[in-house]
This record gives structure tokens, sequence and C-alpha cells, in this order.
């Protein structure tokens, strides 16, 4: 009995650990997917807002975006001081509930969202100021171009 019931734990905490990674995202940064309270607490906490449009389990270029820029220690100190995360992902194999992707669909609209990655930058005051893309040369550049959008 106790061989089963540790067999059965081991077996639950493997599980449970396996799930925790896929959840990570890169860089571990802290991304939210409703742009509305997004969009509220930049204006509380005076950050901009970036917007991804993004086909997270399919798009070469989405995956060229994640790698070289948002996993990386430039980009994650810059985006936790200056900036609030929003993900809007267009999957092709992950599963999301309807109530999902009829919402992100609705922000691709009013975004006019037709490729990915697409980014809107979002400035402090709540207004769309720019929509841009995967860029080369990594956060640092990364990080400029978002800052030319916004002034600073």
């Amino acid at each position: 009995m106790k061989k089963r019931t540790l067999l059965l734990v081991t077996i639950i905490l493997i599980a449970i650990s396996c799930s925790e990674n896929k959840t990570q995202t890169p860089g571990n940064l802290n991304w939210t997917t409703d742009l509305g309270k997004a969009i509220e607490k930049a204006k509380t906490e005076q950050k901009a807002v970036l917007v991804n449009f993004t086909g997270s389990d399919w798009c070469k270029w989405c995956f060229k975006l994640r790698d070289e820029v948002f996993s990386k220690d430039e980009f994650k100190k810059y985006a936790e001081k200056n900036l609030i995360l929003v993900e809007v992902d267009f999957p092709q194999n992950k599963p999301q509930s309807n109530e999902t992707r009829m919402y992100n669909y609705s922000l691709q609209q009013k975004f006019g969202v037709q490729g990915y990655p697409t980014i809107i930058i979002i400035n402090k005051e709540g207004k769309p100021v720019a929509k841009t893309g995967y860029q080369p040369g990594g956060p640092l550049n990364y990080i400029n171009h978002i800052k030319s959008y916004l002034g600073s």
C-alpha cells in the first residue's frame, strides 16, 4: 500500500512539474491576455503596453522574436520597468477556449492585424502609437525600436 501511494505521489509531482515548465514564457516575462486590464494597469503604473499578436506554436518569425528578443535578460529588465505585456495568440495546435479565440479575433480586427508577429505599442495615455513586428539586431536594438515610438 505504501509503495502504491509513493508511486502515485511521485507521478503526480512529475506531472505538475512538467505542466509548470510548459506555461513559463521565454525570459520568464509576465504576459497577460486581457488588453483592457493591461491598459488600465499601464495608466496606473505610467507604463506603455506592448501587444504581441503571435502564432506561438507555428509562426517562424514569432519564434525568432521570442528567441532573439523576448527571452533575453536585457529585454526582461526593460519590460519590467517600462512595459505591460499582452499576448494575443493564434495557435494552430494549442487548445484555446472559444471565448479566447473570439476575443483575440476581435483584437485582430480592431488593430488591422494581417500577419504575425505584429506588435502594437500603446503609450502611457492608452493610445496606439505603433504597429511593428520582428526587427533583427537582438534585444537592445528592439528596445531602441520601441523607445523611438514612445519618445523616450
